[in-house]
C-alpha cells in the first residue's frame, strides 16, 4: 500500500513523490452511534474502493469497539512520512482516539489491511492521571517514532488544550508533550513544521459546552475559541498566542503547506466561515490574515435570522496547488487555487446536501451568492442529508472523497434525518488542470444501510497515507 525502497521506513520521500503513489483501494473510516437510538458500539469500517473490485462502494469489514458511546471521530498513524528514513518503522497501527470517552484505540491493520482487528487500549484514566488531559482530537506520528494526540480537555470537561505522547511500540502514555504549565486555554487540531521549529495548534471548546450540542450564548461566555498556539518545537514551550477575534471564532483544522521549507499555511474557522493564512514574518515570529470569508445568508426558518457556511473540513493538495473545504451548513464545497497563498481564488464549487435546499423549511431572504436555493441531491436514489464535511484528497489530486457527519450532537441538533437515515461517502472528481468539481454519479456508500441501523461515518484515511496526515521532515 505504501512505497518502499531499501534503507526506507514508511510512506513517502517527498510530497511530490506520493502523488506519484498507487491509487486508493480501501478506506478506513470510524462509525459513530452516540447520539443515536441505536446501542451499539462505534466501529471502524473498511470500504472498498476500488471500481475493478466486484465489492466496489461496498462496507468490507467492519470492527466493533469493545464500548459504548465513545465518539470515535479522527485518526492517526504510528507512522507516516515522518518516519521515511528509519526502516525499522511500519505503517501497521492506526490510532482512534475518542472524542467523548477519552479512550485511544490502538488498531492492527498490518497484519491484514481488509480486515483490521484490535491491538490495545488505552484507558481514559491514563490520560486523566499522567497528563491531565481528556477529550483526545487529532493523532500523528513523530519522526522520533513516538505518537502525539492533542486534546481538548481536562477530566472535568473544561477546556484544555494539550498533548498526549504514546509510546510508538508499546502504545502506552508517556506523559504530557507540552511542558507543565504550558497548555493552551482550548485545543483540537496541530501541525508541526520542524524546519522551523514550530507547532501550531487550533481551538474548538470546552468539552462540557459542546459535548450535548451547539448553543450561542456559550460562544459570548467565553466557552469556545478563537486562537491559534505557537509551539517552540524544539522546548515545548508555548511561544505566541494570535487572537483570530470574532472573525477566526472556532478555528478548527490547520495545514501547514506540505513542503517542508514553507513558512505558512492555513486554517479554517468556522462560526464566521472565514479562512485565515498564518505565515512566518520578517521578524521570525508568526502572523495570521483573513484571506477568504463566506458571507452568511439571511434566512427564515432557521435557528438563528443568519446562517454561516460552517468552514468543517479544509485540506491543501500534496503540490500545495489547491485548497479545499467544505460549508457544513450551506451545503458545499469549494476549491480555491493558492498559488497566490495571500489571493486564493475559487475554482471549483458543488452542492451537496445542505440547510438551505429548495424544498426545506429554510427560506433564504438574502443572499450574496446564489441567485437560487439549491435543489436536493439524489445520489442513486438517495437522498443525501446533512451536508458535506469531512473531507479526503487521493494522492493524485483528482478524486475527493466527503462524509457528511460532523459530530453526533451536532447531526442531531442541525441535521436530525442524518441521524435518522445515515450519513453517506461521495466521491467528487476533481479537475487539477483548471479547477473543477463534479460529483461522480456512480459512487455511494451508503451508511444508513449497514447491518446495526443507521451509522454517522466520519475521518477518511487511506492505508498508505494522505495529505491531512502525512507530514515531511
Amino acid at each position: 500500500m505504501a512505497s518502499t525502497c531499501s534503507g526506507c521506513g514508511p510512506g513517502y520521500k517527498t510530497p511530490l513523490d506520493a502523488m506519484k503513489g498507487p491509487r486508493e483501494k480501501i478506506v478506513y473510516l470510524p462509525c459513530i452511534y452516540r447520539n443515536t437510538d441505536i446501542q451499539k458500539p462505534d466501529y471502524l469500517a473498511t470500504v472498498d474502493v476500488n471500481p475493478q473490485s466486484p465489492n466496489f462502494c461496498k462496507v468490507i469489514h467492519r470492527l466493533p469497539m469493545p464500548n459504548l458511546k465513545d465518539e470515535l471521530h479522527h485518526s492517526g498513524w504510528n507512522a507516516c512520512s515522518s518516519c521515511y528514513d528509519d526502516p525499522s518503522k511500519r505503517r501497521n497501527r492506526l490510532i482512534l482516539p475518542s472524542l467523548m470517552s477519552s479512550r485511544i484505540y490502538v488498531v492492527d491493520v498490518g497484519t491484514d489491511p481488509l480486515a483490521p482487528r484490535l491491538h490495545k487500549m488505552v484507558e481514559p484514566i491514563d490520560l486523566f492521571w499522567k497528563c491531565g488531559l481528556a477529550n483526545p482530537h487529532t493523532s500523528h506520528c513523530l519522526g522520533s517514532g513516538q505518537i502525539m494526540i492533542s486534546t481538548m480537555g481536562d477530566p472535568s470537561g473544561n477546556g484544555k488544550g494539550g498533548f498526549v505522547l504514546l509510546d510508538g511500540e508499546t502504545f502506552e502514555v508517556i506523559g504530557n508533550w507540552e511542558q507543565p504549565g504550558e497548555a493552551a486555554p482550548f485545543g483540537y487540531d496541530f501541525w508541526y513544521q520542524p524546519r522551523h521549529n514550530v507547532m501550531i495548534s487550533t481551538e474548538w471548546g470546552a468539552p462540557k459546552a459542546l459535548g450535548h450540542g451547539f448553543n450561542p450564548a456559550d460562544v459570548k461566555a467565553g466557552h469556545y475559541g478563537q486562537r491559534l498556539h505557537v509551539w517552540d518545537w524544539t522546548t515545548h514551550k508555548r511561544i505566541q498566542t494570535l487572537d483570530l477575534g470574532e472573525e477566526g471564532a472556532v478555528p478548527l483544522e490547520i495545514r501547514f503547506l506540505h513542503d517542508p521549507d514553507a513558512a505558512e499555511g492555513f486554517v479554517g474557522c468556522a462560526l464566521q466561515s472565514t479562512v485565515f493564512r498564518f505565515y512566518k514574518t520578517r521578524k521570525g515570529d508568526w502572523a495570521a490574515e483573513k484571506v477568504i470569508q463566506i458571507p452568511s445568508k439571511k434566512v427564515k426558518g432557521w435557528a438563528l435570522p443568519e446562517m454561516p457556511g460552517l468552514i468543517t473540513d479544509i485540506l491543501i493538495s500534496l503540490d500545495d496547488r489547491f485548497l479545499y473545504f467544505s460549508n457544513w451548513l450551506h451545503g458545499d464545497i469549494r476549491q480555491y487555487d493558492i498559488t497566490d497563498r495571500k489571493n486564493p481564488r475559487m475554482v471549483g464549487q458543488v452542492f451537496l446536501g445542505g440547510s438551505i435546499l429548495k424544498d426545506g423549511p429554510v427560506k433564504v431572504l438574502q443572499d450574496k451568492e446564489l441567485k437560487s436555493q439549491p435543489t436536493p441531491r439524489i445520489l442513486k436514489g438517495k437522498r443525501v442529508q446533512g451536508g458535506p464535511q469531512m473531507l479526503q484528497l487521493s494522492l493524485d489530486g483528482r478524486r475527493l472523497y466527503v462524509t457528511t457527519s460532523l459530530y453526533s450532537a451536532w447531526d442531531k441538533q442541525f441535521y436530525p434525518d442524518l441521524v435518522k437515515e445515515g450519513s453517506v461517502m461521495m466521491q467528487i472528481d476533481v479537475d487539477t488542470d483548471k479547477g473543477g468539481l463534479k460529483l461522480n454519479e456512480n459512487f455511494l456508500v451508503d451508511f444508513g444501510a449497514e447491518p446495526h441501523g443507521p451509522a454517522l461515518a466520519h475521518e477518511l484515511r487511506y492505508p498508505g497515507g494522505d495529505c491531512t496526515s502525512d507530514i515531511w521532515l
